[in-house]
């Protein structure tokens, strides 16, 4: 009795092992996914799926791109998928464009493609936008003629990607900056703003044979002016700042030359009041040696003083006839 018991543990720890690894072979191994690929006609043996777990590749990123990519007629190879995915790369995203750019027959390699999205590009947008060129709109631009009118001007620009430059290639910020510029030096090379006005295609076509797009992941394929706006008058009110800071400078220099003015009668007046201070000590060295008699000086007060009395009178006399009139 006890070893038939014995033999029934036995078989029930059999089965549960056998259960177990059952369900870690289905949990470990995507047989889902292999079913899948062996009804795309994609070739991947099981023990490759295993080997993507545990280099801690998920399958699914790797196989079903490459189902979608053997559909298009691509000849792309596990191994190549699975590089780009460990360098961090989007390998669906990659698949998609260049199943676009075969459909568009453009000539896209892998090993391109894989570089320009691993460079941080959306190579499927590139590829969209080398199709389907983009329209970009300038922000108002801001430019004064020689006649000191200013120009508010806006720009729509249409771009095509170039895929080859896509690597290493400015975006659309300098393509707009240097659009941004071109139209301040055409419009400021313009004699008067009636001129621009008058010829707004002058702007694309001197801004167009510039070359922006030199350096850049696009190539420039129009310049269309969208709007002009007559702004200020720049040359007026730089001439009346300049007006302004000029009278500040002649108020300046006035002020300077009364100041100076003022000390320098201030200066005077200090001479006479000290050659003033001098008479009494004169006069008393005079008449201690005898050179200036006591008569002499009273008569000389005396003229003094009828000279001060005159004055008086002539003054106050003025003063009433400015009053009567």
């Amino acid at each position: 009795m006890s070893e038939l018991i014995l033999n029934n543990l036995v078989w029930i720890v059999l089965l549960g092992i056998a259960g177990l690894l059952i369900v870690l072979f289905f949990v470990f191994v995507p047989v889902g996914l292999w079913v899948s690929s062996l009804a795309a006609n994609v070739r991947i043996s099981i023990f490759n799926m295993i080997g993507m777990k545990l280099r801690r590749v998920r399958p699914a990123k790797i196989v079903m791109p490459l189902i979608k990519a053997r559909k298009a007629g691509l000849d792309l190879s596990v191994n190549q998928l699975e590089a780009h995915y460990l360098a961090g790369g989007n390998v669906d995203n990659v698949v998609n464009a260049l199943i676009a750019s075969a459909r568009a027959g453009i000539d896209l390699k892998f090993e391109k493609a894989a570089a320009i999205d691993l460079a941080g590009r959306n190579v499927l947008e590139a590829v969209k936008m080398s199709v389907n060129p983009k329209v970009i709109e300038t922000p108002m631009v801001s430019a004064v003629a020689k006649d000191g009118i200013e120009l508010l001007v806006k720009a729509r620009v249409t771009v095509r990607a170039d895929l080859e430059r896509l690597v290493g290639g400015a975006g659309e910020a300098t393509v707009l900056a240097r659009i941004g510029e071109g139209i301040v030096t055409t419009v400021g090379s313009a004699m008067s703003h009636k001129e621009v006005l008058e010829n707004p295609d002058d702007i694309s076509k001197r801004v167009l044979g510039k070359g922006l797009d030199s350096g850049t992941a696009f190539e420039i394929l129009s310049i269309d002016i969208a709007d002009i706006d007559v702004g200020r008058n720049i040359g007026a009110q730089l001439q009346s700042l300049q007006a302004e800071a000029d009278k500040n400078i002649a108020q300046a220099k006035a002020e300077e030359r009364r100041a100076m003015a003022v000390a320098k009668e201030q200066e005077m007046r200090a001479y006479v009041v000290e050659a003033e201070a001098e008479v009494p000590k004169a006069m008393a060295y005079a008449l201690r040696e005898g050179r200036l008699g006591v008569m002499d000086y009273y008569e000389m007060q005396n003229i003094r003083a009828d000279t001060d009395m005159r004055e008086t009178i002539g003054g106050q006399n003025a003063e009433n006839k400015s009053l009567s009139r």
